[in-house]
């Protein structure tokens, strides 16, 4: 089956970006000249996906509205002002979210409490209709020639079983990730063995982490509702899968090509707006001799 829907969960409560998370969801912040939910928007149509169903708590509706097809009908003055100013650079950036948009539809899930990313992509189990379906967090970006969700189907196509997309992580890094031990099959391709919560990086399997992207079957599901809620309350996605490895299921892991960009916490988003922005057409060179001048 072809995988034409994604799931993007983004009910969390951005904790790590007050105080201006309170009043902007984080999902909205910039990243060069558009917001974080876009590239991960773009990544999901450019993988083959046409219908995107976020996760959202009732705070991000804002979210939701940013994306609306008839968005540019409500704003008539606007495209008449900037026509009559011939701001045509400005008509063009409102043009390119429009034809984004194009051939997507987009639909919602309410998550009134946060308990855990397990739960959250369970609220979509009727949305996805018993379908193979993308999943794609919205803070993590991943900028490569072949969009990071597409590389995971690709791989689905062939083994028809759940894909974790991963990453090799620094041992330093190790302690603030989930990470895989594994069976190795390609130089890519992994049959993942167990997955540890944030291990000691004595403790740890590997170096290979797991990033919020992912393919999953419909298999998923039934364990996310029978799966028993951790200590905190939550349904973790993680401890699904584990539960599914030691009934003899088959995960796959795909060390994807591309550079992960996190924009999780302040620190990493700054890091990867610097990035995106440095590598930017129209401003990168200019940044990149401002730099050298302060």
């Amino acid at each position: 089956m072809e995988i034409k829907k994604a799931i993007i969960p983004i009910a969390g409560l951005g904790t790590r970006f007050l105080p201006l998370s309170k009043i902007l969801p984080k999902e909205l912040w910039p990243l060069v000249d558009k917001p974080v939910i876009q590239y991960v928007v773009e990544e999901a149509k450019q993988s083959g996906i046409s219908q995107i169903i976020f996760i959202i708590s009732p705070e991000k509706r804002v979210v939701l509205d940013y994306f609306k097809k008839y968005y540019f009908k409500k704003s008539p003055k606007l495209e008449k002002k900037l026509k009559e100013q011939n701001k045509i650079t400005f008509l063009q950036e409102l043009k390119k979210l429009e034809e984004l948009c194009q051939d997507l539809s987009f639909s919602y899930v309410l998550q009134k409490k946060p308990l855990g990313d397990g739960h959250a992509i369970s609220l979509a189990r009727n949305s996805v209709k018993g379908e193979p379906v993308a999943v794609s967090f919205g803070d993590d970006i991943v900028d490569s020639k072949t969009p990071c969700l597409l590389q995971l189907i690709k791989i689905f196509k062939t083994s028809q079983k759940p894909v974790i997309a991963l990453h090799r992580v620094p041992k330093e890094k190790i302690p603030s990730y989930g990470i895989v031990r594994i069976e190795r099959i390609t130089s890519h391709l992994y049959k993942i063995k167990k997955i540890v919560e944030k291990p000691s990086i004595d403790e740890a399997p590997s170096d290979l982490a797991i990033v919020g992207k992912y393919i999953l079957t419909p298999e998923v599901f039934d364990y996310l509702k029978k799966a028993k809620p951790s200590k905190k309350g939550e349904i973790i996605l993680a401890e699904t899968f584990d539960s599914m490895i030691k009934d003899g299921k088959i995960i796959y892991g795909y060390q994807f090509e591309g550079r992960w960009l996190e924009c999780g916490n302040k620190l990493n988003w700054l890091k990867s707006h610097f990035y995106l922005s440095l590598k930017h057409h129209k401003f990168g060179q200019k940044l990149k001799e401002y730099l050298k001048e302060i």
